[in-house]
């Protein structure tokens, strides 16, 4: 297993993180309260990051870390997550959850994908830094102190601003197959209507990989998107998180499985990426199956009439499974993800 300094050592000295939970991590019952990260600013000299955590325990069990708005512009997670925070009680479970519902908080205030702060991609930060920046702080705090405790991890994601997604959950495939099965079950648990089995190209950075790196159980998911939340996918949110605590035996209870579509991410082949920038017309729904080199999207020029279209072609054969937003898009950005049936 890979395991990475805590803190970076000067001289013959440690650098702490010097954020500081404003409630207890381990105590029994119900506690509200905040992760504080000190950060000195033009408005605000002696100011501080707020970053809103709960902690619900009760007697010996697992525990589960459940996160939302690693990227700020992403909902249903902070949405399912913040009606955990008043509505589970200690009677309900055997353990302890841990519940960050932004654990992005100066993304998510912007309503950005990344940190207005320092600019920077909480889920391509870690491990983090307890002497960097803002965002690397915040990750190495988890990383550090959240990651070791919890013995399952759910982190929603969500399409954000520019990307829609069929609704899914996902787990990676990974060296130590004992550690995947766990993955994959936990995620066949949560019981989205789409289920992922997701080879991660680049995967440097990534939340996931510290998780996944330190022996934990790792669930993800992408709900949905286009810089909103919908009744359905909040509701998906919702019921996976019971199925994942049901399952975890965190709490008690049948798991409330409904058809799940079962879909393989294998290699970089899934992705299309726009080699022209313009105005993009999809030519497939999301959801339709689709044959290897099949259009799915022209991209007509934006600045002038009379010319041809720029075609965008499936990699593979498979489902439409994720697509841009914004109907404009620039050289380089993703128009569409094709993932295989199972």
């Amino acid at each position: 297993m890979f395991l990475h300094n805590p803190a970076r050592i000067v001289g013959q000295g440690m650098i702490a993180n010097p954020i500081s939970p404003t409630i207890p991590l381990d105590a029994q019952g119900v506690h509200h309260g905040f992760l504080k990260l000190p950060y000195s600013r033009d408005d605000s000299a002696w100011g501080a990051v707020m970053i809103p955590i709960t902690v619900i325990a009760n007697g010996d069990g697992p525990t589960a870390l459940l996160t939302g708005a690693n990227h700020g512009d992403e909902y249903e997670g902070p949405i399912a997550l913040q009606e955990l925070a008043v509505s589970l009680t200690p009677d309900q479970i055997a353990g302890r959850v841990i519940i960050l519902p932004m654990m992005n908080l100066p993304a998510f205030a912007a309503g950005a994908r990344c940190s207005p702060i320092d600019g920077g991609n909480m889920n391509r930060s870690f491990p983090g830094r307890p002497d960097g920046t803002v965002t690397q702080k915040i990750s190495h705090f988890i990383a550090t102190q959240l990651v070791p405790q919890a013995d399952i991890v759910l982190d929603f994601h969500s399409g954000g601003r520019t990307l829609d997604f069929l609704p899914f959950a996902a787990a990676h495939i990974l060296d130590d197959k004992a550690q995947e099965a766990a993955c994959m079950a936990a995620m066949q648990a949560f019981n989205a209507p789409f289920s992922v089995r997701m080879l991660e190209i680049d995967n440097v950075g990534m939340f996931d990989t510290e998780v996944e790196n330190q022996g934990k159980v790792f669930v993800t998911t992408e709900l949905g998107g286009a810089g909103t939340a919908s009744p359905r996918t909040v509701g998906i949110a919702r019921r996976g998180i019971r199925n994942l605590l049901i399952h975890a035996g965190i709490m008690a209870g049948q798991i409330d499985l409904q058809e799940t579509v079962q879909l393989d991410m294998p290699d970089e082949l899934c992705f299309v990426i726009s080699q022209v920038a313009g105005l993009i017309e999809y030519l497939v729904e999301m959801g339709d199956t689709v044959a290897e080199d099949q259009p799915i999207a022209r991209v007509w020029p934006a600045n002038r009439t009379g010319a041809e279209p720029t075609v965008c072609c499936a990699r593979r054969a498979g489902i439409l499974t994720a697509r841009h937003v914004p109907g404009l898009v620039k050289m380089g950005d993703f128009v569409g993800l094709v993932a295989t049936r199972a």
